[in-house]
């Protein structure tokens, strides 16, 4: 599904030149679950964003499925990442003056779909994500971990390929973080390609397979354990 080669992102002022991204050769399966860890500043956000098609490679290759990405225009990348893609994001990301129901229908109407379909789509998805009971109320009202459930309906409703999510227990207190990384287990088991950035090397065992980074090179790879207390936590039983 996604393969870069030599990707790099570097920022230039007058005076001083960024390498954030230093050659980046990484790819990632149909189906997989995969963390990228490091240490702040290691590029790992900045290749997500490249991912997601939110920010621009400078130099390389990074194939979505079969479209090479790199310097097509923003009108294609927001096509395809509309079509395609679903962020879930460490601050939720939710608009304040929206209902949950009007946050997680809105993907849906920027891709044109017809009201009827939306209404039950919003539906489907937020009994899944178990959210329907707060439909009718607005970011503020809601807790935390209810506030990433939003969010990740939200994410989910356009039905994509690819699920992006950055930091997504970064604001969430132990119980709420768990709750959040037993349904991306539970979206994994489904089916769903996942790839998360993450500081949590607890969240990181959730993964099928871990990528290090360092000063914007991976540096190494590894096969998370699949430790089955792990997915016997992300049984649908636990979100009733």
């Amino acid at each position: 599904m996604i393969t870069t080669s030599n990707l790099s992102k570097i920022y230039k002022t007058e005076e001083v030149q960024t390498t954030a991204l230093n050659k980046v050769s990484l790819s990632i399966k149909p189906g997989e679950f995969v963390a990228i860890m490091g240490p702040s500043g290691c590029g790992k956000s900045t290749l997500l964003n490249i991912l997601g098609l939110l920010d621009s490679a400078s130099e390389g290759s990074y194939q979505f499925e079969t479209t090479e990405t790199v310097g097509i225009s923003e009108k294609k990348k927001s096509d395809i990442r509309k079509k395609n893609i679903g962020f879930i994001f460490q601050n939720f990301n939710l608009i304040d003056e929206l209902t949950v129901y009007e946050n997680i229908e809105l993907p849906l109407i920027y891709n044109g779909i017809p009201s009827s379909e939306r209404k039950q789509r919003v539906q489907e998805i937020m009994e899944k994500i178990n959210i329907a009971h707060r439909a009718k109320h607005y970011p503020q009202q809601l807790s935390g971990g209810q506030q990433q459930r939003a969010a990740v309906a939200r994410a989910l409703v356009t039905k994509p390929k690819l699920i992006l999510a950055d930091e997504p227990t970064g604001n969430l207190d132990s119980s709420n973080g768990n709750e959040v990384m037993n349904l991306l287990a539970e979206l994994h088991r489904e089916g769903s390609t996942i790839v998360m950035v993450t500081h949590s090397s607890y969240d990181a065992g959730f993964a099928s397979r871990i990528v290090n980074m360092k000063d914007g090179e991976i540096f190494s790879e590894e096969h998370a354990a699949q430790r089955k207390d792990v997915f016997e936590k992300a049984d649908a039983k636990n979100f009733e």
